[in-house]
C-alpha cells in the first residue's frame, strides 16, 4: 500500500458476495452525506459493485460538495453527484427517490460549543429524511458512541445492551435512531441501525494515531487501554450488504473487527515496524467503548483485512510520510465532548 490510487482501489474492491447480495436488492442506492470520510469510497465500492454484476443500478452521491476534486473523483467513477443542503426542506425533497438509501449525515467534532448544530443534523434532519425516503430501505449510520462504558475483558456490548450515551454527541447519535425508529414504526420502512466504531483508512484511524505518536516521540495516553478497529472497505461492504436484512422494527448491527485491541500490544507491533520505541504514560481503565460484532460476522464473515495486515499497512504509509487527514477519532475520550 504505496499510493493513494492503490489505497483508493482496495476500498473500493467489490466481494463476489457484495455483488450478489446487491444483485438480489432491487433499486438504486442513494448516499446521503457521501462527502465525509467514508463516502466516496463506499460509493466507489457500490458502483464496482453494481459494474462487476451488470446490475444495471444508479449509484447517486448526494453531499454539499466542499470539495469539488471529491466530486470529480466520484463522477468519474460511475457515482452521479448532486451537491444539496440537506438542512434545506426544499432542496431535500427534490432529491431523486431511490429503493435503497445509506445514511452517512451527521456532525460529531466540532459538538462542543455548537452543540445546537450538531442536534439539528444528528437529529432535526433524521426526521425530514425518513420522511422523504418512506418509502425506501434505509442504512442509518450510528456509533459504538451510544453504549455504555464495557470492562475490558468483558467481549464489548452486543445489540442486546441497552444504550447509555455519554455527552451530546452520544446523546443525538442515540436521538438519531430513535427519530429513524419512529418513522419506521409509523411506516413500516425497513432500516438497519449500523453501529461502527473506528473504521481504519491509512489517511485516519487509531492505528494511525498511535503510529505517528511513536513516529514523532509522543508519549500514548493508555488511559483507554483497549479500543476496537475495522477496515474501511469491510465496514463499507457491510454496510451495503445491510441493506438486505433492513426490517421494521429496524434490524441493529454492531459492526467492527473481532478483537479487543490492547492499546498498549498495538503499539509495541507499530513500535517493530517503525524502528521507534513506544513510551507511555497513564494506566488502562477496567472499562472502554468496546463493541461485540458477532452478530455481523455471522452474517457477513469475518473481515476480509486482519489487525496485523492493517498495522504493516499504516506502518508503512507513515514511513514513507503518506498522505493523512486531519481528522483525529478522538477514541481516548472518556467524557463524551468532542
Amino acid at each position: 500500500m504505496h499510493t493513494i490510487e492503490q489505497l483508493e482501489a482496495k476500498l473500493a474492491e467489490p466481494s463476489e458476495a457484495l455483488v450478489k447480495q446487491l444483485s438480489a436488492i432491487d433499486g438504486d442506492i442513494v448516499v446521503l452525506g457521501v462527502g465525509g470520510k467514508m463516502g466516496p469510497s463506499l460509493a466507489r465500492l457500490a458502483a464496482n459493485a453494481v459494474r462487476a454484476g451488470g446490475l444495471g443500478k444508479r449509484v447517486i452521491g448526494v453531499s454539499r460538495f466542499s470539495s469539488s476534486e471529491t466530486r470529480q473523483e466520484l463522477e468519474a467513477a460511475g457515482v452521479e453527484t448532486i451537491s444539496c443542503e440537506l438542512l434545506d426542506d426544499e432542496a431535500l425533497k427534490a432529491l431523486p427517490n431511490a429503493a435503497n438509501v445509506i445514511y452517512m449525515a451527521g456532525n460529531k467534532f466540532g459538538t462542543t460549543g455548537r452543540e445546537h448544530f450538531t442536534w439539528a443534523m444528528n437529529t432535526y434532519l433524521p426526521g425530514r429524511v425518513a420522511e422523504k425516503y418512506k418509502d425506501s430501505r434505509i442504512v442509518v449510520f450510528s456509533s459504538g458512541n451510544i453504549y455504555p462504558f464495557m470492562p475490558v475483558g468483558g467481549g464489548g456490548a452486543d445489540e442486546s445492551i441497552a444504550p447509555e450515551p455519554l455527552g451530546e454527541y452520544a446523546q443525538s447519535t442515540l436521538g438519531r435512531e430513535r427519530i429513524f425508529e419512529y418513522h419506521s414504526h409509523k411506516y413500516g420502512t425497513p432500516m438497519t441501525m449500523f453501529r461502527l466504531n473506528y473504521a481504519i483508512d491509512m489517511r485516519y484511524g487509531v492505528l494511525l494515531e498511535l503510529a505517528r505518536a511513536i513516529n514523532e516521540g509522543r508519549p500514548i495516553d493508555l488511559t483507554t487501554g483497549y479500543a476496537n478497529v475495522i477496515w474501511q472497505g469491510d465496514a463499507n461492504a457491510m454496510a451495503l450488504r445491510s441493506l438486505a436484512i433492513a426490517s421494521s422494527p429496524p434490524a441493529i448491527l454492531n459492526v467492527t473487527g473481532p478483537e479487543t485491541m490492547s492499546v498498549r500490544w498495538a503499539a509495541g507491533q507499530m513500535s517493530q515496524r517503525l524502528g521507534k520505541e513506544a513510551t507511555f504514560e497513564g494506566k488502562e481503565s477496567e472499562t472502554a467503548l468496546l463493541n461485540n460484532a458477532s452478530k455481523s460476522h455471522q452474517l457477513f464473515g469475518y473481515p476480509s483485512v486482519s489487525l496485523l495486515q492493517m498495522i504493516d499497512w499504516t506502518a508503512e504509509w507513515v514511513l514513507q510520510g503518506g498522505a493523512t487527514w486531519n481528522k483525529p477519532t478522538h477514541f481516548q475520550e472518556r467524557k463524551g465532548k468532542f
